[in-house]
């Protein structure tokens, strides 16, 4: 059943600016009913692609997907502050990550450091934040090496996002074009990725990991593959930090024909599901989550009511499912039955040109 939700958010949604987009748009997500109302925009940010928000709700992050950053073949990333009443958001400032095309930021627990994944020529770097939200120039910077089987998408290292464990002592970078997640023991003194005792954790060749998420007993962590359309499920020791596979998956159901591609993935609150986005049959694809073994049963697939759902998230309490519709520029709200982990529309849509990232904050 559907668990009701008196909580209201502010959602912040990351585009790519060279078409309609001016931004980052921030809308108002009433937790009861799933309605979101535009608030505000924030203008001049180039592709801001992805988001994170500070652990003191206090600060956004962007990257700026783009090649080249003051004259230099490198991407970037914007810091912002997020105004408390009216969750507007002010920038503060830039810097460069290092590699081109940055695709995915993510701040640690402690709020010191903002990790950032390059997709062009596939590398990682870490930035100091501030105590007033700003960045520092990068602590660390590591390149990743080789190539997969794909000859079109996996010539060279593709890191697609990196993502913190629960202990915060561990970061995974899932990279499309290795078919591996790089795996790094997090130095929150000096701003380090150190490459862990386990360096990397490999998925089927020409799986193309994309993006990853940790459930929340801490057992078990799920990658979503890009180019074969699965999920792959991992045993997680939080003590070593090291992934073992246990299962994979297809994301789609058996008598699908014609291309997909997955995008996101996220685990349910509560650990009782786990959710993914196929970019082509554009859908939702559920999957229950054995907490004993937590391997993956398929129980369904929800059509996102729009084209290539690049990103979507869940609200905090796990009543609430918003999916971005890049192609069709659309953000559609669906209800979780907590008990069953279906979707179920709420009838409340808005139209966002090419939204790619949504991130939700709770209203104060």
């Amino acid at each position: 059943m559907a668990q009701e939700n008196n909580q209201n958010y502010y959602v912040y949604v990351g585009t790519y600016t060279h078409g309609d987009s001016e931004g980052i748009y921030v809308y108002r997500l009433n937790g009861a009913t799933g309605a979101l109302e535009y608030s505000s925009k924030i203008t001049g940010v180039v592709n801001p692609s992805f988001l994170d928000i500070h652990p003191s709700g206090r600060y956004l992050f962007s990257v700026n997907e783009i090649g080249e950053f003051e004259g230099k073949a490198s991407g970037a990333v914007t810091a912002f502050y997020i105004h408390e009443s009216t969750g507007e958001i002010s920038f503060l400032n830039q810097q460069a990550t290092g590699g081109g095309a940055p695709c995915h930021v993510n701040v640690d627990a402690t709020g010191k450091y903002l990790l950032v994944a390059n997709y062009g020529g596939g590398s990682v770097a870490a930035l100091p934040i501030g105590k007033d939200g700003r960045l520092a120039e990068a602590s660390d910077f590591v390149q990743h090496q080789g190539s997969s089987v794909n000859p079109r998408r996996q010539s060279e290292p593709h890191a697609h996002a990196i993502m913190i464990d629960g202990s915060n002592r561990y970061a995974f970078a899932p990279d499309l074009g290795l078919d591996k997640v790089l795996m790094y023991q997090l130095d929150l003194e000096k701003g380090k990725l150190t490459p862990n005792t386990q360096p990397w954790a490999r998925v089927h060749p020409g799986a193309g990991p994309r993006h990853l998420d940790f459930h929340p007993n801490g057992k078990y962590a799920y990658v979503i593959n890009e180019l074969d359309s699965t999920f792959t499920a991992f045993r997680f020791e939080e003590d070593t930090g090291a992934l073992t596979e246990i299962q994979t998956i297809s994301t789609l159901p058996k008598d699908f024909e014609g291309n997909s591609h997955c995008a996101d993935v996220h685990v349910h609150p509560s650990g009782k599901f786990l959710y993914g986005s196929n970019r082509g049959h554009d859908s939702i694809a559920i999957c229950a989550i054995d907490d004993e073994t937590g391997m993956l049963s398929s129980i369904g697939w929800e059509s996102t009511q729009g084209e290539t759902p690049r990103n979507f998230c869940l609200s905090p309490d796990g009543t609430l499912l918003l999916a971005a519709n890049q192609q069709t520029s659309n953000i559609v709200t669906f209800a979780i039955n907590t008990d069953t982990g279906a979707l179920t529309e709420t009838g409340n849509s808005v139209e966002v040109p090419n939204p790619v990232c949504l991130k939700m904050l709770e209203s104060r």
